[in-house]
C-alpha cells in the first residue's frame, strides 16, 4: 500500500495500490501520515512523495470516501505534511486528480513528468474540497487557474502546469531524487523556519525559529566554510 525508502537524508515515500490508480482510501491517509513523521524522526532531510506505476494518486478511493472517518484522515495527512520540518518534493509521476492534486499541494515542491495532469473535479461529483485547498491552489498556481480548476472542473496537464508554477520543475523521479539531495544539502533549521514563515506558521513559533537559526552551530560552520573555502556541512544544530 505504501512503501518507503532511505536513500541517504532522503526518504521516498511511494504511493502503491495500482488496481486503484494509488486512490488514498483510509488506511494509505493513515499510512501516509505516520510514515512520513517517522522519516522526520529517522533523521531524513527532504521527503519524496510519488505513485508507483502510471498514476501519481487518481484521488479518494469513491468506494469509500463518505464519512468523517475518513475526511479525518485525509485532512489530517495533507495539513500534517505542511508541518513537517523538513521538505517534501512531489515526483508527480501521472494523473494527479482531486486528493492527488491536494496530495501535491500539500508537497512544498512538485516534479512533474510527461503525462502529469492536475484537476479537482468535485463540481461534477457534489463533493467539496477545504477551503485551504482553494486558497493553496489560488496562491500557488495563481486565482484564473484555480477559478477554471474550481469552478469550471477543467484539468491542467504537465507544460500548463509549469506555465502558472503548479509544478516548479520537469522531470522524473530520479530527477526529482537529484532535486531532493541538492536540498538535503541546505541549512536543515533555515529550511525549516523558511516552511513554516510560507505556510503561515504562528508569529511566536516564526520567532523561535529565527533565533534557532541565529544561535546554530550550522549559521557559524557556514562562515567557518566561507573562510576555508569549501562546501559548508550542515548538522540542524
Amino acid at each position: 500500500m505504501l512503501a518507503t525508502r532511505r536513500d541517504g537524508p532522503v526518504t521516498v515515500l511511494e504511493l502503491q495500490r495500482e488496481e486503484r490508480r494509488n486512490a488514498l482510501d483510509l488506511d494509505l491517509c493513515r499510512a501516509l501520515a505516520a510514515e512520513s513523521q517517522r522519516a522526520v524522526d529517522d533523521g531524513a532531510r527532504v521527503l519524496v512523495v510519488t505513485g508507483a506505476g502510471t498514476a501519481f494518486c487518481s484521488g479518494a478511493d469513491l468506494g469509500g470516501v463518505y464519512g468523517d472517518e475518513f475526511i479525518e484522515a485525509l485532512y489530517g495527512m495533507l495539513h500534517g505534511l505542511t508541518r513537517l520540518p523538513v521538505p517534501v518534493v512531489a515526483a508527480v509521476n501521472g494523473p494527479a486528480i482531486g486528493a492527488g492534486t491536494q496530495l501535491a499541494l500539500a508537497c512544498d515542491l512538485r516534479v512533474a513528468d510527461t503525462s502529469a495532469v492536475f484537476g479537482v473535479p468535485t463540481a461534477r461529483n457534489g463533493m467539496a474540497v477545504d477551503a485551504w485547498t482553494m486558497r493553496i491552489l489560488a496562491a500557488v498556481a495563481g486565482g484564473g487557474v484555480a477559478r477554471r480548476l474550481m469552478l469550471a472542473a477543467e484539468t491542467v496537464d504537465r507544460d500548463a502546469a509549469l506555465g502558472c508554477g503548479l509544478a516548479d520543475r520537469a522531470g522524473t523521479l530520479e530527477d526529482a531524487l537529484t532535486w531532493a539531495h541538492e536540498i538535503a544539502a541546505l541549512a536543515p533549521l533555515t529550511l525549516a523556519h523558511n516552511k513554516l514563515v510560507l505556510n503561515g506558521g504562528a508569529d511566536d513559533a516564526v520567532q523561535a525559529s529565527f533565533d534557532a537559526c541565529w544561535a546554530s552551530d550550522d549559521v557559524r560552520e557556514a562562515a567557518t566554510a566561507r573562510s576555508e573555502k569549501r562546501a559548508p556541512v550542515f548538522t540542524g544544530r
